[in-house]
């Protein structure tokens, strides 16, 4: 069989056109917003687009470049590589989303949390080459290393390390096991692909009278240490 010449015209036609197409008027179409990616201002087309001012959920990820592969669209997916525009903010990654599909890609980012975890103080989030696939809103597979960065204390604990963990998929849930250097902190954080999420910190202090302060924070004892539940949604 041979292709003719009108067809082949009016395929490299739609490839150009879907190549056009505005950044804004794509990411609506495939939902990014519905998935929590937002952004101040959204500029550019399709191949070469620039969002200000971003977010995932409440956390603050910063200037971006994005881009959408055309052909990916021809076939009812989308997939958006993100690279950071902010020199002292790196990110880079890609995600894609499909009709029964979530996924994250080999991200590398470092996001600012805000006051998602209060009243822990969680400050920031890096992310080392993290891949997570929901798939039909079950997280199916996950890996990369997490690490969460904490400042200031709590009950008059300092809470200055740092907790490490790598990603991995936990009943249906995205799991996050980190733990500090010492082992005197952990945190247990799952997170579903609608945004919800459940953290669970551990502390074991080093002065056993800093025990009552922590329960008077919220901490209970567990045999873990004193964990404080947190729940919320990005």
């Amino acid at each position: 069989m041979t292709t003719g010449p009108g067809l082949l015209f009016a395929a490299a036609f739609v490839v150009a056109l879907l190549a056009f197409l505005p950044m804004r008027l794509v990411l609506g179409w495939i939902g990014v917003g519905e998935q929590g990616l937002t952004a101040r201002a959204v500029d550019g087309s399709v191949w070469w687009g620039a969002l200000t001012e971003a977010r995932f959920g409440e956390l603050a990820v910063g200037d971006l470049r994005a881009r959408v592969s055309p052909l990916h669209l021809l076939v009812g997916q989308a997939r958006v590589t993100l690279d950071g525009r902010e020199k002292t903010r790196a990110l880079h990654g890609a995600v894609g989303v499909s009709r029964h599909s979530l996924s994250v890609d080999d991200m590398t980012a470092s996001l600012s949390a805000g006051t998602v975890f209060a009243p822990v103080p969680v400050t920031a989030i890096d992310l080392d080459d993290v891949s997570v696939h929901f798939a039909d809103g079950n997280c199916a597979r996950a890996e990369g290393r997490v690490r969460a960065t904490l400042a200031g204390d709590v009950a008059g604990i300092p809470l200055s390390q740092g907790m490490s963990g790598t990603a991995k998929c936990e009943s249906g849930a995205l799991l996050l096991p980190l733990v500090s250097q010492s082992g005197s902190e952990a945190a247990t954080i799952h997170l579903w692909q609608t945004g919800r999420f459940r953290a669970e910190i551990s502390v074991r202090p080093g002065d056993p009278a800093a025990g009552a302060k922590l329960v008077l924070s919220g901490f209970r004892p567990t045999d873990a240490g004193y964990t404080l539940a947190v729940e919320g949604t990005f």
